[in-house]
């Protein structure tokens, strides 16, 4: 090879690395970006959540933005017509499989046993929970309710708790 051939490759395996250099930057920059917008999302969402603001589909988004922010990972928000029961997926950094429905009440009411009942029936089949619990804006869950998920392993989390999970005075569900 000739001293201008050898200096031509050398010039293109140049070009070459710093074109794969910059579509690495890029590529980490626009990582770096959704992660910010998410960080944004959750943040706006965990404050409507201490000012009980939330719709029923923000409700689910705050426990994922929750989820999130203690540790899990593969957090995804499932809830919706057809969702059979999980409104939140996620990994507990410990690996195991968080399955949690929302039931996003007025603070006076209580979940009754049916709303367990029904996530009961396919937190463990059907979704393969390792830990399945029940989250509510509600003050309580009835008798009935705390009776079938006693029985079932369903961890139930009313209000106060919930707003001990979110202010870190409290344990998340999968503690």
């Amino acid at each position: 090879m000739t001293h201008a051939a050898e200096q031509q490759a050398s010039t293109l395996i140049t070009i070459g690395v710093c074109l794969l250099s910059a579509a690495a930057a890029a590529g980490a920059l626009a990582v770096w970006h959704r992660r910010r917008a998410r960080a944004r999302a959750d943040a706006l969402v965990l404050v409507a959540l201490r000012q009980n603001a939330l719709s029923p589909t923000e409700f689910e988004h705050a426990l994922a933005a929750l989820c999130r922010r203690d540790g899990c990972t593969e957090v995804r928000v499932v809830g919706g017509a057809g969702d059979l029961g999980a409104d939140v997926i996620a990994r507990a950094p410990d690996g195991r499989r968080i399955v949690l429905q929302a039931k996003r009440y007025r603070h006076a009411r209580s979940v009754g046993s049916q709303d367990v009942q029904r996530f009961g029936g396919t937190a463990r089949t059907v979704h393969a929970a390792d830990v399945a619990a029940v989250v509510t804006t509600a003050r309580a869950f009835t008798a009935p309710a705390q009776a079938y998920a006693a029985k079932a392993g369903i961890l139930l989390m009313a209000a106060k708790p919930l707003a001990a999970w979110e202010s870190r005075t409290g344990p998340a569900p999968w503690e």
